[in-house]
């Protein structure tokens, strides 16, 4: 898939991206090679692998990392239950041999993400989200199938990918990633949106709701972000949550009440919600100042003192 194919697929989703990314993902699709996502929890990572997915007309395989993950989790796992079962109803079996032998062929092979996502007959997308999360053994595991598209099982041998996935490994960079990881990867590094990209990310997703709030809750969204107050920064999923909240609500205009109301959508700790006021999200005609905060004149549809929200001027 060439990169104008590519871009098209995502606009069809409705997903918003910027070339540099496009240009990193159908390069990376080319080439076959692995793509490590980093950047901060709620910045949209895990969405990329998504969109990926539709787009390729794909199944998405995840494998969700944690501390302690290993090979029997992520990789494969051996059906003990059937094994002792086929053990009692051939114990009388004079070939010893070859019923010790049978007790590790497929049918009794339970298949986890990873191998799963390198036996599909039809090629897949495959997820391995928080990959900073795992241990240290568990990324040097991992080596062997980035770089060969392959894995051992010692029971087995080395199974070969039939199809090729793409493969996203994201990163919060929770701990640091080995080199050699980063080697057997391209990479791309994700920010929180900016004020525009934020603003037609909700266009994008929630299309019904009134242009005015959805400029107001990306002013506010912008003035969390930028709060020292704030501990736990807003993902791109709490600002589409709280604008849909705002909307169920019937509220038109994000004031003072509306946001008292609603902060738990957007705020996701008790300190974060006390520590409210002193991010002022509401103070200064909630947050639509002429040229602040990224909100120049018409261009985000920002006017000075009527809570800075005109919907003609997010066409």
């Amino acid at each position: 898939m060439n990169l104008e194919v590519l871009k098209r697929k995502m606009d069809e989703a409705n997903y918003i991206y910027d070339d540099a990314l496009a240009t990193v993902l159908a390069v990376a699709l080319q080439l076959g090679r692995p793509l490590l996502i980093e950047g901060a929890a709620g910045v949209g990572k895990t969405e990329v692998a998504k969109v990926m997915a539709a787009a390729l007309g794909r199944e998405l395989v995840r494998l969700q990392c944690y501390e302690g993950l290993d090979e029997s989790k992520a990789l494969y796992e051996w059906n003990y239950q059937k094994q002792l079962l086929s053990i009692q109803v051939n114990q009388a079996s004079a070939d010893k041999d070859a019923l010790t032998k049978s007790l590790f062929g497929d049918e009794y092979l339970l298949e986890r993400p990873l191998l799963r996502s390198i036996r599909s007959e039809e090629p897949v997308v495959l997820l391995i989200d928080e990959i900073d999360k795992a241990d240290e053994e568990f990324e040097a595991f991992l080596l062997e199938l980035l770089s060969e598209m392959q894995v051992t099982i010692p029971e087995v041998g080395t199974i070969r990918a039939r199809t090729i996935p793409f493969v996203v490994l994201t990163s919060n960079r929770a701990r640091p990633l080995s080199e050699a990881l980063r080697r057997r990867c391209a990479y791309l590094y994700i920010e929180y949106p900016d004020l525009e990209k934020e603003l037609r990310i909700l266009r994008a997703k929630l299309p019904h709701v009134d242009d005015q709030l959805c400029a107001q809750v990306a002013v506010a969204v912008q003035k969390l972000r930028a709060s020292d107050a704030i501990l736990k920064k807003p993902s791109i999923a709490e600002t589409l949550d709280w604008a849909a909240a705002l909307d169920a609500l019937g509220v038109r205009e994000l004031t003072p009440d509306a946001l008292r109301q609603t902060a738990g959508f957007v705020l996701k700790n008790s300190e974060d919600l006390a520590a409210l006021d002193e991010a002022d999200l509401c103070g200064g005609d909630c947050g639509c100042e002429g040229h602040t905060h990224g909100c120049e004149g018409h261009s985000h549809g920002c006017e000075g003192h009527s809570h800075g929200c005109e919907g003609h001027h997010h066409a």
